[in-house]
């Protein structure tokens, strides 16, 4: 947002007043919505350094506050707001209505701001925006197309659906991993248990021998000293990385870029990511190409929002590709992330006009492709904790038992 100056004249005196907007006729409609007067003139003008402070300040404050909304509210509530602009209420007073309605915080303090923004000549798209972080891309994506063809609440209808599939699939992710992490949280508080309780009890028995240890051994008593001695520090100093990692990957692009990257590269996580994300993409480009909307501008709008950054850059190159009178096969084809099948699908359906049809029919298929990974979860992930539990019960086996059969040899003058 830039920073702009309107000179306005009311009751025969001269008034400068700062605002914020995207360009000069934004600043200036804004300025002949908000105050009364006759607007002189508009310029840009250097941002004052207190208001870049308190810009500063309340930046790090709203990101600190920033809550996502619940999904189930969510869903509700643009379930209620599809009703009520299909009724033919103002999406103004349906945002109000819904707000005063709903116990969820978040989506009370998000849909009061968003209506006080339409109010002030916002478009709903535009006033979202600014809650991309707690309502999601795709929220937006679908707002945007409603917008552009006038079917608003066809859009919504859409969207609360598509929320509600999301939903569905985190809830069977969710299942899924249930019993994997049980595992894993029960068999790591055995072996801080052991750790911090059973190893003592051999250390001084270990350190009378003053004898060469194996090494798991020594892995288990360097545990042992860490856990004892700066476990809450560990602890501390694991949160805090934990913590300062994830402000960087929401600040710094490049190191969001890189950690999306990574995800990519990961057994298993790679295949979830892709295969999301290339389902959701698919579908709202089927809803925008149905709708009439220009092939360039529809990939546009659903790749906005695509959270993961190299396939959103991938996926970017085919709106250049398609701007310059290229094919969609062709651009999609040079991505390198669909099969040969689905480059072919998209072909035939340039070729015999029925584009959005064979697209939906695509967004289908990578849906099939995501419920099966997330179906087969809980056996992929088997291998993964049967290797991780095999370890942790190897090490503290020949660590304790090793130099035990050592003292049993020395005792029998082996």
């Amino acid at each position: 947002m830039k920073y702009f100056v309107a000179t306005i004249l009311t009751k025969g005196k001269k008034e400068e007043i700062g605002l914020y907007a995207e360009n000069k006729k934004e600043a200036n409609n804004y300025a002949k919505l908000k105050y009364s007067g006759i607007i002189i003139k508009v310029v840009e003008a250097p941002e004052p350094i207190d208001l870049k402070l308190k810009k500063i300040k309340d930046e790090l404050f709203s990101n600190l506050k920033k809550k996502k909304i619940k999904p189930d509210a969510l869903i509700a509530a643009i379930r209620q707001l599809a009703v009520m602009t299909n009724a033919g209420i103002s999406i103004h007073d349906s945002l109000h209505e819904i707000a005063n309605a709903t116990t969820d915080e978040a989506l009370k303090t998000v849909f009061t701001k968003v209506a006080d923004d339409i109010n002030s000549g916002h478009s709903f798209s535009a006033a979202m925006e600014n809650f991309r972080f707690e309502v999601g891309n795709l929220t937006i994506a679908m707002i945007q197309l409603g917008e552009k063809t006038g079917n608003l609440d066809e859009a919504l209808y859409s969207l609360a659906n598509m929320l509600e599939e999301i939903r569905a699939n985190i809830v069977k992710f969710k299942k899924a991993m249930a019993y994997p992490r049980n595992v894993m949280i029960a068999m790591a508080v055995a072996f801080t248990v052991l750790i911090s309780y059973v190893v003592p009890q051999f250390k001084s028995i270990f350190e009378e021998l003053h004898a060469d240890l194996p090494l798991p051994t020594v892995i288990l008593l360097k545990l042992e000293y860490l856990f004892n001695n700066f476990g809450p520090y560990v602890l501390a100093a694991l949160t805090i990385a934990f913590m300062t990692f994830k402000y960087m990957i929401n600040n710094n692009k490049e190191i969001r870029y890189g950690w999306h990257q990574f995800l990519l590269k990961t057994y298993l996580i790679k295949n979830i990511i892709m295969y999301s994300t290339l389902s959701r993409f698919t579908l709202v480009f089927s809803e925008l190409i149905r709708a009439g909307i220009p092939i360039a501008e529809a990939l546009a709008t659903a790749i906005e929002m695509i959270d993961n950054l190299p396939l959103k850059k991938k996926l970017q190159s085919v709106i250049f590709t398609v701007e310059k009178g290229g094919t969609l096969n062709k651009g999609l084809e040079e991505t390198g992330l669909f099969e040969n099948m689905i480059i072919q699908m998209i072909r035939a359906g340039e070729d015999s006009g029925t584009l959005d049809t064979m697209v939906n029919k695509v967004a289908e298929y990578y849906k099939m492709r995501f419920d099966a990974i997330i179906d087969g979860l809980s056996e992929a992930i088997e291998p993964i904790m049967l290797f991780i539990i095999a370890s942790l019960v190897i090490l503290l086996a020949l660590g304790i038992f090793l130099p035990m059969w050592d003292m049993g040899n020395a005792v029998q003058g082996r």
